[in-house]
């Protein structure tokens, strides 16, 4: 049977289910989000004259759950148009809509009793080959799926999402005895290629794989912490991006995910284990205490820390007093630093003889060992307990890449001086005369499965550029970019500077790239996978030609930015950008002349130049204009004026978009081009586009000329911006800036309607640009910007 999933239901309407709904709506999937009939009416229902038997009341809570979606924080939805995606309603009145599902995700309160009882009224509905799976995150679903029809278990088993559901990559599937084979393997598909997760099978243990040795890790450190004195800050000041784990750390993360939520995760897996395992998952007795204090973090603002008079304060577990969050300092800590790379950091910091040494070794130490026993048990090979490490807790490496980081041999000696008892799977590596996990060869990488190596399963849309650049080699590299070979006659122009800045070396890269595609090859794809697409022009660089009044300078770096941009439009090849995260200022003008735009839904776009001091001077002011005006259809009366005060309104105010979906509302993408949901497979997909666009004859665009509203429209605009000045809202720099920005927009001193070269508008901005970077006020936004990391208001 082939499966496809074109409507979903989700049923429970809390935090997660709404959650889930909200992920299913922003890959266009239509939902059906269901939840209990309230037992009685609010003072306002009564006062209303409403009845439980009103549809109002009867579908409350699933209703009022979508109105939260608009207000939580990070966002649910990639844009508040998707809403509509979602219907409400309740499990008495619209279960029989059931039958017009493909998937049914049960995420209720955590009994079993209860889920049982509902799966009872879903089986007598649903119809056959429906999928249903369970989003629990402890309850096993081996019991959940008894007494049901055999048609429902074998279309049953676990899909474990993680919080926020839009926002974690991890999937963990869980198949039941019953589950069919076929169903299990398109739920992965469809979790990764759909959905866009990183998707792991885990076997129907306690807390599946994560939660299990995450918790365990968590618990581990609380111990240590309270055995050998360390304070909360200090733990937190190196079990965080020191060892390539979240900012949030330790403590920080536990109150974010609330204590009474980690609470009831930790005794799942009490309630289900033994001996010196399970006194692991005991909660020590200060923390009891603050669950009993109502000190659960962040939902009740305190936690291990608490906020006063703008400063952050650390619980003291013996006092229960807050005092000032202290760092962890040691020679370790400046020395790790130092090391280039995570790999070197870690290992210098685990085997450190300091304070920050003895408390990384004895947190890691037996978190290693937990894994390495738990192999086989939770899931079938080490790769999907790292992926889930990584994917549901934001680790940079999984447990055994950590371990080979700090060496297998070396570590496992220094166990077995502690009377550590060595996992078995663990010493039959070191029986082989293996000294790692993983190895790689010739640009594949293999993982030890207990036997021997095994090549670490890839989808075919996944490209890994270090992986892939050893293997293939590039084109062309320097300082700023690589040019590379992505096979099948399309080329791949990589940034790789700091942050991705964009100076002279990328723009030399881009005018050889195109040159060069135009000759060899179908395409271009623009992309890379830092840890952003790309922040921005060089603004040090900038700076410093501007301190040192070098204007002519500036001019020619203005002018090589702006020719590169029109190059990238006028390519004889399709040329497809590929922005993900942070595409700001010279990113997103990267993105704006390209054929084609294949975002992740995690693309930041804007023009955020004004917050500099500065208006976007590689092309972005004209392309963000024209892309407007490229999308309107032919024949229809044009308002130009609303289209320069939509585009004056998004530069000024340094709007950047919170998803690509709105990306596209900004109008820097447009229905054309496309979204990558899964973020590994985007430069699969752009590559995709590029040669697609060569086969079915594509054809640079036209030059032509471009209507400007003038001086009635640059009138117009100053109007706003004014009126804000007049207000209070905004400074007179930023008057300043608004009135340059008008000037470039409106097309100068011309009439309305007046039909103008791209090169003129470009000069116009150039011009702009480089009277505002001669200005204080714009040097010291800069300034501040490259120092403080934030804008500065003048």
């Amino acid at each position: 049977m082939a499966y496809q999933i074109k409507k979903a239901a989700v049923l429970g309407s809390g935090v997660m289910g709404s959650g889930i709904a909200a992920h299913l709506a922003n890959i266009g999937i239509p939902v059906l989000l269901l939840d209990i009939v309230p037992k009685e009416l609010t003072e306002e229902e009564k006062a209303k004259g409403l009845t439980l038997e009103d549809n109002q009341v009867r579908n409350k809570i699933a209703s009022s759950a979508l109105q939260k979606l608009l207000k939580q924080k990070p966002a649910p939805l990639t844009t508040k148009s998707n809403l509509s995606l979602i219907e409400a309603g309740n499990l008495e009145d619209d279960l029989e809509k059931l039958k017009d599902v493909d998937w049914i995700v049960e995420v209720i309160v955590e009994n079993l009793d209860i889920k049982k009882e509902l799966y009872e009224k879903v089986d007598a509905v649903r119809k056959p080959g429906t999928i249903i799976s369970s989003n629990t995150s402890g309850i096993s679903i081996e019991a959940m799926k008894d007494e049901r029809s055999e048609d429902f278990q074998k279309h049953f088993l676990g899909t474990h999402f993680f919080n926020p559901p839009r926002y974690l990559k991890l999937l963990e599937v869980i198949p039941a005895s019953t589950t069919a084979p076929e169903v299990v393997d398109f739920m992965v598909q469809f979790g990764e290629n759909t959905l866009g997760k990183g998707v792991v099978i885990a076997k129907d243990t306690p807390n599946f794989i994560a939660n299990r040795i995450g918790t365990y890790g968590l618990l581990v450190t609380l111990q240590e912490m309270e055995a050998r004195g360390f304070s909360i800050g200090e733990v937190d000041s190196v079990t965080g991006t020191l060892i390539g784990r979240p900012k949030s750390a330790t403590f920080r993360t536990l109150d974010v995910v609330g204590l009474d939520t980690f609470m009831h995760v930790a005794k799942n897996v009490y309630d289900q284990t033994e001996g010196e395992e399970q006194k692991v998952f005991e909660l020590p007795a200060f923390m009891k205490k603050m669950i009993d204090n109502g000190w659960l973090g962040a939902k009740t603002k305190q936690g291990f820390y608490v906020k006063k008079d703008r400063e952050i304060l650390e619980l003291d577990p013996e006092t229960f007093e807050y005092s000032k969050a202290k760092k962890m300092k040691t020679p370790s800590i400046e020395m790790a630093k130092q090391q280039k790379g995570l790999v070197n950091r870690v290992k210098t910091l685990v085997y450190a003889k300091d304070r920050t040494g003895e408390i990384l070794w004895n947190i890691l130490a037996p978190t290693l060992r937990y894994s390495a026993e738990l192999h086989g048990e939770i899931a079938d090979d080490i790769v999907a307990i790292d992926n889930a490490m990584k994917w549901g807790f934001g680790w940079q490496q999984g447990p055994f890449e950590i371990w080979d980081a700090i060496g297998v041999a070396k570590s496992v000696e220094k166990m077995k001086e502690e009377g550590a008892e060595v996992p078995a799977f663990v010493q039959r590596l070191l029986d082989q005369n293996y000294e790692s996990f993983y190895k790689e060869e010739d640009g594949e990488l293999y993982y030890f499965d207990g036997d021997g190596y095994k090549p670490v399963p890839v989808n075919e849309k996944v490209i890994d550029l270090k992986r892939y650049k050893k293997k293939h080699g590039v084109i062309k590299k320097n300082s700023g970019a690589s040019l590379i070979d992505l096979g099948d006659g399309i080329a791949l122009l990589e940034f790789h500077s700091q942050s991705n800045a964009i100076g002279l070396d990328i723009l030399q890269m881009i005018n050889f790239a195109v040159d060069e595609v135009e000759k060899n090859y179908k395409g271009l794809v623009i992309g890379n996978q830092g840890r952003n697409f790309c922040v921005g022009a060089n603004l040090g660089l900038i700076l410093m030609e501007a301190q040192d009044d070098n204007i002519f300078e500036l001019d020619f770096v203005v002018r090589t930015f702006q020719n590169a941009m029109m190059k990238i439009k006028y390519s004889t090849k399709p040329v497809v950008a590929a922005p993900f995260a942070m595409t700001l200022g010279g990113g997103a003008e990267v993105c704006l002349p390209a054929a084609h735009i294949q975002a992740t839904t995690e693309t930041y776009m804007g023009l955020v130049e004004p917050g500099v001091g500065l208006i976007p001077g590689g092309g972005g002011n004209v392309g963000l204009y024209t892309k407007h005006l490229k999308g309107l259809p032919n024949g229809v009366e044009v308002d130009y004026q609303n289209i320069a005060n939509k585009v004056f309104e998004t530069i000024a105010m340094a709007k950047v978009s919170t998803s690509a979906d709105e990306a596209r509302d900004n109008n820097f993408m447009n229905f054309a081009d496309g979204i990558s949901v899964n973020a590994d497979h985007q430069l699969h997909d752009a590559k995709q586009v590029a040669l697609s666009l060569y086969e079915n004859g594509y054809q640079a665009p036209k030059r032509e000329k471009i209507p400007v509203t003038g001086d009635s429209g640059y009138a117009t605009l100053l109007l706003g911006a004014e009126a804000m000045f007049l207000s209070g809202y905004i400074s007179e720099h930023d008057l300043k800036i608004a009135k340059k920005l008008a000037f470039v927009l409106a097309g100068g001193k011309v009439p309305f309607g007046t039909l103008v070269d791209e090169q003129y508008l470009l000069d116009l901005e150039r011009e702009a640009f480089l009277s505002l970077v001669a200005e204080p006020k714009s040097q010291q936004r800069m300034q501040h910007m490259l120092v403080k990391g934030k804008p500065l208001r003048n």
